[in-house]
């Protein structure tokens, strides 16, 4: 279905039971909710599951400009009310663990726990001098085909390579540009110390993107974390092991009461 926000229609799905626990994951940068199919596919028979399209990723419409920081948690917190949903985890695949840590640092009150995998949670304020984004500018298709080949580097992967092109391949390279400056303009490590609630960081051992070294320090700056590793794993382990991922969050909210 697709819920209407300022400057975008934005594709979102609901699974699971009826009540229930429940937990909102959003995708990284142009990775739509494919992304959290394979996690989410498992957990749906225990906890309510919301994802969605954000704006210039997926089935989702809108305009390049209205691409924020502000309108995507906005958007974030839109799908919840959409949904009559009050309370929730929320969890984040890399470029949208900066939406998910402000959700929960600015909204304590709807965000009970967060999950946080390969979280690219702050690049500082690179703008012009960001090299990838220059890429995008410059030389897209080239650039995308670089980025699928660095998330995924797990041997016997094509079939997973492939299935990331076509996810992909549904934003427009505006939205891609426009999602990549916000992300390389926005820094929420101030925002950290605010986010008292639970938080498991997920990250691969062979992240080529967002290296372990990243995943640890944001483990270290949270109040109230912990780190799950998973070993043989890149970028993208929603994808390439969903099932290590949906035990890892299972296991977690479990011996986190949620």
């Amino acid at each position: 279905m697709f819920i209407e926000v300022p400057g975008a229609k934005l594709f979102a799905v609901r699974s699971g039971p009826a009540r229930g626990t429940a937990i909102l994951a959003i995708g990284g940068w142009i990775g739509s909710s494919e992304l959290w199919q394979g996690p989410l596919a498992d957990l749906s028979d225990s906890y309510v599951t919301v994802t969605y399209d954000h704006r210039g990723s997926g089935l989702s419409v809108c305009d390049s400009d209205s691409i924020t920081f502000e309108n995507l948690v906005g958007d974030a917190l839109a799908v919840l009310k959409h949904f009559g949903i009050d309370r929730c985890v929320v969890a984040a695949e890399s470029a949208g663990a900066q939406t998910a840590l402000a959700l929960a640092a600015r909204a304590a009150q709807t965000v009970s726990h967060v999950i946080i995998v390969d979280g690219m949670y702050s690049r500082g304020v690179a703008g012009a001098n960001d090299p990838f984004l220059h890429g995008l500018r410059t030389a897209y298709p080239e650039t995308i085909e670089r980025f699928v080949q660095l998330c995924i580097p797990e041997p016997e992967s094509e079939h997973i390579k492939a299935w990331g092109r076509k996810i992909l391949a549904r934003a427009e390279a505006s939205a891609a540009i426009a999602l990549r400056t916000v992300g390389s303009v926005t820094d929420i490590t101030p925002e950290l110390a605010a986010v008292t609630q639970p938080v498991l960081v997920i990250h691969g051992d062979l992240d080529k993107i967002v290296p372990l070294e990243s995943g640890r320090a944001l483990a270290a700056a949270l109040p109230d974390s912990e780190l799950h590793v998973l070993q043989g794993c890149g970028h993208v382990p929603s994808l390439t092991q969903p099932k290590k991922v949906a035990d890892a969050m299972r296991a977690f909210l479990q011996r986190r009461a949620a």
